[in-house]
């Protein structure tokens, strides 16, 4: 039930995010062009391949976080998440720190590298270039640091602070933008420094949380360790891998559309993929939240939670990208013609073109949602077979054969059913090791068989009142008596999560007006007993608050104290915006 709820919640911060981010770019591409010249917008796309590592680098890091600290958090492992914030602020910074050392010492090789030329002074683009990379780079400890704060603003249910810190980075570059070119006159230099200075708004507004006390992430000296970047390092691998291929890909899809139709045909291209981009950001929303809860889950090796993701996440996906679809194929015209101008032979090409390559975003967005998930529960190896697959094998291979018989209109369908093709294959897949065809979310999960407790040893339910709350009560107690305990062992059982949740019902469901609910799980392994209580209300520490006020009277607190002094454990963690309590009796 939370998972449902957390899921949309996150995906629309997540879409948000990623829809400004895409803007941005678009905006710097509009200004230059507009403003300043056909000559600074070829120094910009000379620059783009060094952005795009930097880009690459940054999501990689940004990735890793979220699989590592996920683990962590699931786990209830908070030394482990402290180690994993800790190593991702030392890396940001070191990665900032080369980038930027580089790009002043080595910009005239880099510049001509990147195929600007040489430096002579009738060679506007090359100096040109040079003063982009130089105001961009400034900005590139906000840009890693900012990359890196977004699991974590995720992870600490700061979702509002998170579209603050992108909302500012927008604005800030739209006015920075327009400052640099109509004030200050500071061309190509200043295009750069806007960027930098997007990159410093969203970092200090998100800034904001990491000093507070109530921050989940500590930073700890001895936790920055090798060991932890290589870390987030391999744990973000697939996104250098998917990168590499998607460059590959774009170089001989270009290679096809210039011997089938000409330049026109790859200028179409390039403006279609970049508004692909754009509304291609409910995929890559989706697909984060799918990275980030599977992870959590899997660090809690929860079985049931991980099979309700896999449901919720497939049926989410696809009526939000499909809804944007519809949006693609009623505004295409308008589109073409507002990136690409009024030209009749290049709106011929393009409309078409948009139309068909927009029905490729709807498998290509549950398969990114399908891969994030399977990185997210450790499936590494097949996590990169996706990579390979979905951004260069298929989705390369079905338009050059469509491309035979079917010329232009060829190398669009061919995208689509390339895309179609990695979503076959991973059914394929998961058919193979269930043992035949099957679309249940346990197929689909592609967990160990021995992943997690079996369904005999654990007890799953969701509290949402006063009533439902004795109800859970009671059936954990008869659940325990099934599994051959004593009477009184699970009384107590049962009165531990009915006097957690009836607190909870009464001091955090009236805080505001919005719906909440309790989702109780009870683990019985190996002797132990282990209760893992998750609320979305306001946050509250119980373990903290007992400690605040252990010097008061017996009497005060009294449901909380009773609770606490009948577990050998208690852990606390407030993630994703949620409270998660784990009681081991």
């Amino acid at each position: 039930m939370i998972i449902q709820r957390l899921f949309r919640q996150m995906s629309v911060t997540q879409i948000l995010s990623a829809v400004s981010t895409t803007c941005c770019l678009l905006i710097d591409s509009v200004v230059i062009c507009r403003l300043l010249g056909v000559e600074s917008m070829s120094a910009y796309g000379l620059a783009s391949p060094f952005l795009i590592v930097l880009t690459a680098l940054g999501t990689m890091t940004s990735v890793g976080i979220q699989v590592v600290c996920g683990k962590a958090i699931g786990a209830g492992d908070r030394e482990g998440s402290d180690n994993c914030y800790s190593a991702a602020i030392v890396m940001s910074l070191g990665m900032a720190l080369c980038a930027v050392v580089m790009i002043f010492a080595l910009w005239r090789p880099i510049c001509s590298f990147l195929g600007a030329g040489e430096a002579v002074p009738e060679n506007r683009i090359f100096f040109l270039t040079g003063d982009y990379l130089k105001g961009y780079i400034l900005g590139a400890p906000f840009f890693f640091l900012s990359q890196a704060m977004t699991p974590f603003l995720q992870l600490g249910g700061r979702r509002k602070t998170l579209l603050v810190s992108v909302a500012a980075m927008t604005v800030v570059d739209i006015a920075a933008n327009l400052v640099s070119v109509y004030w200050f006159h500071a061309g190509m230099f200043g295009i750069g420094l806007a960027s930098s200075l997007s990159y410093l708004a969203a970092f200090l507004v998100g800034l904001g949380f990491f000093l507070q006390e109530s921050c989940p992430f500590r930073f700890r000296r001895q936790g920055v360790r090798w060991q932890g970047a290589a870390e987030i390092v391999s744990g973000g691998s697939p996104v250098i891998i998917n990168q590499i291929c998607f460059t590959i890909r774009v170089f001989l899809l270009n290679r096809l559309l210039l011997a089938i139709s000409g330049t026109e045909a790859v200028a179409v291209f390039a403006t279609v993929s970049s508004l692909g981009n754009v509304f291609f950001s409910v995929g890559l929303g989706t697909g984060t939240v799918a990275l980030m809860l599977s992870s959590v889950s899997y660090g809690e090796e929860d079985r049931t939670s991980l099979c309700e993701l896999v449901r919720v996440m497939f049926r989410q996906t696809l009526e939000l990208i499909t809804g944007t679809i519809l949006v693609v194929e009623l505004l295409s015209p308008w589109l073409a013609k507002l990136f690409l101008g009024g030209a009749p032979d290049v709106l011929a090409i393009a409309t078409p073109a948009l139309r068909l390559y927009s029905f490729s975003l709807i498998p290509c967005a549950i398969v990114v949602t399908f891969k994030n998930y399977y990185q997210g529960t450790n499936r590494m190896a097949l996590t990169h077979l996706i990579s390979v697959l979905d951004a260069l094998v298929f989705t390369t291979l079905f338009p050059w054969l469509l491309s035979m018989p079917y010329g232009l209109t060829g190398v669009w369908l061919g995208i689509t059913v390339g895309e179609l093709a990695v979503q076959l294959a991973i059914l394929a897949l998961a058919w193979v090791r269930h043992g035949g065809i099957s679309f249940s979310a346990e197929t689909l999960s592609m967990l160990a068989r021995d992943f997690g407790a079996k369904k005999e040893d654990y007890f799953d339910a969701s509290i949402t009142d006063l009533n439902s709350a004795v109800e859970v009560s009671e059936q954990i107690r008869t659940f325990c008596k099934n599994r051959g305990m004593e009477r009184r062992t699970g009384y107590f059982v049962g009165l531990c999560v009915e006097e957690i949740a009836v607190n909870t019902i009464q001091h955090g469901f009236t805080k505001d007006n919005q719906s909440h609910s309790i989702d109780v799980r009870l683990v019985v392994k190996d002797g132990n007993r282990l209760i893992r209580m998750r609320d979305n209300c306001v946050a509250f520490d119980p373990t903290a608050y007992m400690e605040l006020h252990s010097a008061d009277s017996p009497e005060s607190h009294i449901g909380i104290r009773m609770v606490m002094n009948m577990v050998k454990e208690a852990n606390y963690i407030h993630t994703l915006g949620l409270n998660n309590l784990t009681l081991r009796l």
